[in-house]
């Protein structure tokens, strides 16, 4: 009786390309040409988590443009007159004010509440990244440098896809987008 074809298991790197088994046993290569759709299918996960993350950035521009057009947040306190805690000397950063005071300083303004839809949009928006990452991650973990480079391939070409834009001034602030492929 012939023998079923088994998921090979490597815990080196590998190039094998028949019997590789991509995250689940049913994800089983058995040839060159699924070989290959199985690397543009990687490929187009990666691209597809890229897009998440400019997705996610645009989800939260859109959210505080129509927080502030409401009149909340902390440049509309600003605009409003006066400064965010209420006093008319100059706001000190809470780090700052325990250097200098010696004491244990709580900013007064810790965020605006977001309404439900917003919160449900950016959760399900934040789960679909980590899943997708972890994912991403496993594939990587198969050590086959095939789909390691489907990975790489795939996260390369949806930030030159999706990051065609910069802000030049935040990132010479320090403060630019520096989450790169982590896991989430």
């Amino acid at each position: 009786m012939p023998s079923q074809p088994q998921c090979s298991m490597n815990m080196l790197w590998n190039t094998q390309i028949e019997d590789t088994c991509i995250v689940f046993r049913s994800w089983h290569i058995s040839s060159t040409t699924a070989f290959v759709f199985s690397c543009l299918v990687v490929v187009g996960l990666g691209v597809l988590y890229e897009y998440l993350r400019v997705a996610q950035r645009e989800v939260d521009r859109r959210i505080a443009a129509r927080l502030s057009a409401q009149g909340k947040g902390k440049a509309a306190a600003g605009r409003a007159g006066g400064s965010v805690s209420g006093r008319d000397s100059p706001e000190i950063d809470s780090e700052e004010a325990g250097l200098l005071t010696g004491s244990l300083v709580v900013k007064g303004y810790n965020g605006t509440q977001l309404p439900l839809t917003a919160r449900i949009t950016r959760a399900s928006l934040y789960g679909a990244q980590v899943f997708l990452s972890f994912f991403l991650m496993l594939v990587f973990m198969t050590y086959n440098a095939y789909l390691i480079l489907a990975t790489v391939v795939g996260a390369a070409l949806g930030h030159f896809v999706f990051s065609s834009q910069m802000d030049i001034d935040a990132v010479l602030a320090g403060g630019g987008d520096s989450k790169g492929m982590a896991c989430h």
